[in-house]
């Protein structure tokens, strides 16, 4: 039993992975967060999760997106059941409460019981035990916003109040408030994390069972207020009005106000000018997309944190195939381990590749022309484009020619005559000898291996 649920959890932590990507953050974050895999057979997946009001929520919104995700990892169709069988509590993960939506619809449960056990929810001090301080690899690209979090956890309303921080998805805004979260609360201080979303439902639960006294004590009551994803009030003028009062109370009083965003406030144009303005009063600090040294530390991080033994190479790979975000770029570690475990597969290059790409997104694929996959190629070994369209045969020419091929039939599925037809005429038989010599000699030639990675990088950058 125990090898069996230990399986079906890491299936369940690949089906993540798959809607991760797939759903937006604020309700994956809600609702699939604190899920876990528990058991399955031939026919049917059991999920876990925390409360009966989720499972409701599942089965009634979501199921056919997660029914399809189970059914792509697992490669057969599977019912997917859910039943309650996790304690937000128990390991420290951040409690989620009930989107908007869900708040204003009737269920089983009364407004007043619904708005009992969202005060609950929101009052317990609980961070995410893996978003800490030293498990968040530092670079150039966030060494601002990683500095001033630790300057303010070290002196909350001291040193920088507000702090503001922004960036795109998944770059590590939530790991750093709940970062400050931890060294907080350690202290003894007071901390309250919520999401714009979470303090939206609150606000509007509030209001209709008129405990807005509650309200106003249970924000105004903190020490340090970490609100994530600031953007997300923007045309919600009523809960727009209520943060706004809360803000102004908590900074006069110098208690630590960290909001992060999308977005710096000076873009949030549906915010009222007087709330970006407060936002402007401490300091504003950014992370950019980590670059390819910073993505290679944090994916060995991740793999240490795993228990998990994965070479240079893979982590050069995985590192410069994913791109995006940091949040995609562990979620493709995970389901690199996830499959990998699941088909009783080691981790080596070859499969790690494949499962790239398997999983890797069509669309940007798709939208790159096969003149500009040329046009990388020559550059990377410093040809013009016409030498590889030619008829000159040098060993160095012939070997970007054929790296061309590869490239043009493995990434962009062309057949074997289009490319020949790309590359200067030649024949379907040439074009499919200098793809597959190129594929075979790729894992085995560290320069060659080296080579392709970096025409990659450029292209798909």
């Amino acid at each position: 039993m125990t090898t069996l649920r230990s399986s079906s959890r890491d299936l369940w932590r690949a089906v993540l992975g798959e809607l991760e990507l797939q759903l937006p953050r604020p309700t994956f974050e809600t609702w699939l967060k604190n899920t876990e895999g528990v058991s399955h057979d031939e026919r049917q997946f059991v999920v876990a999760v925390p409360t009966a009001f989720a499972v409701e929520w599942l089965e009634r919104r979501m199921y056919q997106a997660i029914h399809k995700a189970v059914e792509k990892v697992a490669q057969r169709p599977l019912d997917v059941q859910f039943r309650v069988d996790i304690d937000p509590s128990d390991d420290g993960e951040p409690a989620a409460s009930p989107e908007l939506s869900s708040v204003l619809e009737p269920g089983p449960a009364t407004d007043t019981d619904l708005a009992q056990r969202q005060r609950q929810r929101l009052t317990r001090p609980l961070f995410n035990s893996r978003y800490t301080f030293d498990n968040f690899v530092v670079g150039e690209c966030n060494q601002l916003a990683y500095s001033a979090a630790q300057a303010v956890a070290e002196a909350p309303g001291e040193a920088y109040n507000p702090l503001f921080l922004y960036s795109g998805v998944g770059l590590g805004k939530t790991h750093l408030l709940h970062a400050i979260g931890h060294i907080c609360a350690s202290r003894g201080q007071s901390v309250l994390y919520v999401t714009s979303e979470q303090f939206t439902n609150h606000f509007i639960s509030a209001i209709r069972n008129r405990t807005t006294e509650d309200f106003r004590s249970h924000y105004r009551g903190v020490q340090v207020l970490l609100m994530d994803d600031v953007q997300f009030l923007s045309g919600k003028e009523q809960t727009h009005e209520g943060f706004f009062h809360t803000f102004n109370d908590l900074h006069t009083s110098g208690r630590q106000v960290v909001i992060t965003s999308d977005r710096p406030p000076s873009a949030l144009t549906l915010l009222q000018d007087r709330m970006r303005s407060r936002f402007e009063w401490g300091l504003i600090a950014d992370i950019e997309p980590p670059g390819l040294e910073t993505r290679m530390a944090i994916l060995a991080s991740k793999a240490a944190l795993l228990k998990i033994s994965i070479g240079d190479d893979i982590i050069e790979l995985i590192a410069k195939r994913v791109q995006k975000n940091v949040r995609e770029l562990e979620g493709s570690l995970n389901r690199i381990v996830a499959y990998l475990q699941l088909m009783n597969v080691d981790i080596t290059y070859e499969s790690t590749s494949r499962i790239l790409d398997a999983v890797g997104s069509d669309s940007d694929r798709h939208n790159i022309e096969p003149e500009s996959i040329i046009e990388k190629v020559a550059s990377h070994y410093k040809f013009d484009t016409d030498v590889l369209t030619g008829r000159r045969r040098t060993k160095k020419i012939a070997l970007a020619r054929q790296v061309a091929m590869y490239l043009l039939i493995y990434e962009l599925e062309m057949s074997p005559t289009q490319v020949g037809r790309m590359l200067g005429g030649r024949d379907h038989a040439t074009v499919i000898h200098g793809a597959g010599k190129i594929n075979g000699e790729i894992s085995e030639d560290r320069q060659l291996r080296q080579d392709v990675l970096a025409i990659k990088e450029a292209i798909f950058s």
